[in-house]
């Protein structure tokens, strides 16, 4: 399939699925949550634009699921503004899906490394922003859009180690709720979800930069969550009724009962 036909098959389909807002953009699709997103919604239906700076994973999920890839990197204006003009080509989309995101570095904060946490600002809390801010007006034409922001329990409750990540999830979690403050009047629903342990291929290992350390995070831990658990919540979440907001939503693996708090066996 030529690039123009692809556009052109993803415009007809984009524009039958808006009608029933059941087209979406994900971010951070080219790995973990995003990338099981993706999956769970093309499964069903849906018309996706998979968005990730790693083009070639995009493009292998492309081909897999029927999703459109579009590389970009979300805290980058020219991207979104690239991404925004492809995306409305194609036929526009009523759901917004904020996934792309991560954590860099356990620094207590007398030891804490500013690069990382300016990363970590820049692509959980300024990408987020970007995104959103670029798509609203779609989104409140559409009449009933959604936005739904992956957050994290890390920004809900502070741990040792974590106070970048922390500073960032927390920011993000507060920009949704104003949000959903601000965007009620033009019935825009706004969702969070804020998952606990998540065992994904990336996630600590781009934390603490190490294969060992990064399954250590998860040794002993019994059924930890999976980026296909995360992402079938977030595929309830933004199918159910339009009506039906679910504010937040906490979901953890049985084994951790709280952040502070992790069952380990063995």
């Amino acid at each position: 399939m030529t690039e123009d036909s692809r556009i052109t098959a993803a415009q007809n389909q984009a524009a039958q699925n808006i009608s029933q807002n059941r087209a979406a953009v994900v971010t951070g699709a080219s790995t973990g949550i995003g990338e099981a997103t993706v999956r769970a919604l093309t499964a069903e239906g849906w018309t996706v634009f998979a968005v990730a700076r790693r083009a070639e994973r995009l493009a292998a999920l492309e081909a897999e699921t029927g999703a459109v890839g579009i590389p970009a990197d979300i805290a980058e204006d020219d991207d979104v503004a690239n991404l925004l003009a492809r995306v409305t080509e194609a036929g526009g989309v009523g759901t917004l899906i904020n996934i792309a995101g991560g954590a860099r570095g356990a620094d207590y904060v007398g030891a804490a490394n500013t690069e990382d946490w300016e990363w970590m600002y820049r692509v959980n809390v300024l990408g987020t922003m970007k995104l959103t801010r670029a798509f609203l007006p779609m989104l409140r034409a559409n009449g009933e859009g959604t936005v739904l922001n992956l957050t994290s329990t890390a920004g809900l409750a502070a741990y040792e180690g974590g106070a970048g990540y922390n500073a960032a999830k927390f920011a993000q979690h507060a920009v949704t709720g104003a949000l959903r403050l601000e965007e009620a009047e033009h019935n825009l629903r706004v969702i969070e979800v804020a998952p606990g342990l998540v065992q994904t291929e990336e996630f600590a290992l781009n934390r603490l930069g190490d294969q060992g350390a990064a399954a250590k995070v998860y040794q002993g831990v019994e059924k930890p969550l999976t980026a296909a658990d995360v992402a079938d919540v977030v595929r309830y979440a933004v199918s159910a009724p339009h009506h039906v907001n679910l504010d937040q939503i906490v979901i953890r693996p049985v084994a951790q009962a709280a952040n502070h708090k992790l069952i380990r066996k063995g």
